[in-house]
């Protein structure tokens, strides 16, 4: 039976600190809601009320605002209204899915604005088991199936072990005045049929369906933790790399389970069931983006890098390219540059030294990266090749190749890659007047 004194046990064990910290009550004006402004309030706790009226059934939308706002201004509690406006372009589908968006960034703008550092719904054992059999004709699994969690990121559901019944009970029993909203009670949408077609039915076969239901969530949610733990480990166990960005081993990931491999790549946004077997079959330098990632096959790994950490960190500190030296100054015999100060040599721990025959070289030189038409004439080698394919001979992996600059002229003709090999029509010999050495010493 719901009682004040078990709903503070509730919220208690939800947050440890529960007296001392400030809260927003979304309130609708429905019992549910009432409810827990009556708890919030009974138990001096410091919260203050957001109502939003949607305006979508005229004089009663407006009744149930009035009985928010009575409640708050007899309680001395700071009131939050937002009404609805033709601003606001009411869909003509998805009302439900428009409202809910449109309340919760009322809410946490309220949040910030007031410093509230939670927000708590009224949210019930019947709406866990409504959401339980809409979660079940998707096939949500058991992150679905383990219900509306109690605390998700400050939202707090207190109420989530109380059925309606007893809800009403306690309005009965301490004189609550609230507001039943009767486009409830009709049969418009998935949520309502289930309520009122399925729920019923279901709570007929027993008589302590509702409490078996209960104790069932909190299996659900252990086996859950469970799992999660275990996807963790072998995570951990096939991770690579994980520093700026997470490089998991293709091979030992593609020995697991469709579940597995879905669970981990899930967590990045790649939630696409029939997108996991892709990229575990795709070519070497294949891209898959997510919302927030950017997934690259590297031969045998996944590398998984945030794109917006991305994008800022390639930004500051990859310009497009960098003016080496604007000419050479033929009073010398030779100019000697030493690129440790002015690049970053990426993953090679290698010297390396180019002569160069200044006279046949068209001045400015300078360093960029690599474009797909290059092609450079290679030393010790005869003919030309594209740059893209001497990568792939290297076996340098796609990461590396975007860190790697080359050398070019006034023409934007390769005249090396850095620091693996020049390009041999501008070489320096013996015959040279004039040379330009650049190099590069670890």
């Amino acid at each position: 039976m719901l009682e004040t004194s078990g709903f503070k046990n509730q919220l208690q064990n939800l947050v440890p600190s529960a007296a001392t910290e400030t809260y927003l009550l979304a309130v609708s004006g429905g019992a549910d809601s009432m409810v827990l402004a009556h708890c919030f309030n009974d138990l001096e706790l410091q919260f203050q009320v957001a109502h939003i009226n949607y305006k979508l059934r005229g004089k009663d939308s407006d009744l149930d605002q009035k009985a928010v706002q009575d409640f708050c201004n007899k309680n001395n509690i700071k009131f939050h209204l937002y009404e609805v406006s033709d601003e606001d372009k009411k869909p003509d589908h998805s009302i439900q899915l428009w409202a809910r968006e449109l309340r919760y960034k009322f809410f946490n703008r309220v949040r910030e604005k007031e410093n509230l550092k939670f927000l708590v719904t009224a949210h019930h054992l019947n709406d866990q088991l409504e959401t339980f059999i809409i979660n079940l004709s998707k096939a949500s699994g058991i992150n679905g199936l383990s219900g509306i969690p109690a605390n998700d990121n400050n939202i707090l559901r207190p109420l989530l072990s109380f059925s309606k019944e007893e809800i009403y009970a306690f309005t009965k029993k301490n004189e609550i005045e609230y507001r039943e909203d009767l486009s409830n009670q009709k049969n418009d949408n998935l949520r309502n049929k289930i309520r009122h077609e399925i729920v019923p039915k279901l709570l007929e076969t027993n008589d302590h369906f509702l409490e078996n239901f209960k104790k069932s969530l909190v299996y659900l949610n252990q086996t859950k933790e469970f799992v999660k733990k275990q996807i963790q480990e072998i995570e951990n166990r096939v991770t690579i790399f994980n520093s700026y960005h997470k490089i998991l081993s293709k091979e030992q990931l593609d020995r697991e389970s469709d579940f597995v491999k879905f669970e981990i790549l899930k967590k990045y946004g790649f939630n696409q069931e029939e997108e996991i077997p892709k990229i575990f079959k795709a070519e070497n330098g294949s891209s898959f983006f997510s919302k927030d990632y950017h997934l690259l096959v590297n031969y045998d790994e996944l590398v998984l890098m945030e794109r917006k950490v991305e994008d800022e960190k390639w930004k500051k500190n990859n310009p497009e390219e960098i003016l080496l030296i604007e000419k050479f100054d033929f009073s010398e015999n030779q100019m000697t540059i030493h690129l440790e100060n002015i690049i970053e040599i990426e993953s090679i721990n290698k010297s390396f030294e180019w002569d160069f025959d200044a006279e046949k070289i068209r001045f400015p030189l300078r360093l960029r990266r690599q474009k797909d038409s290059d092609e450079f004439y290679p030393s010790g080698f005869s003919g030309k090749k594209k740059v893209s394919k001497f990568f792939r001979d290297e076996k340098i992996s796609i990461l590396a190749r975007q860190k790697i600059w080359l050398l070019t002229d006034r023409e934007n003709s390769v005249l090396g890659i850095i620091p693996f090999r020049q390009d041999r029509r501008n070489a320096g010999n013996e015959n040279s007047r004039y040379i330009l050495k650049i190099f590069n010493k670890k």
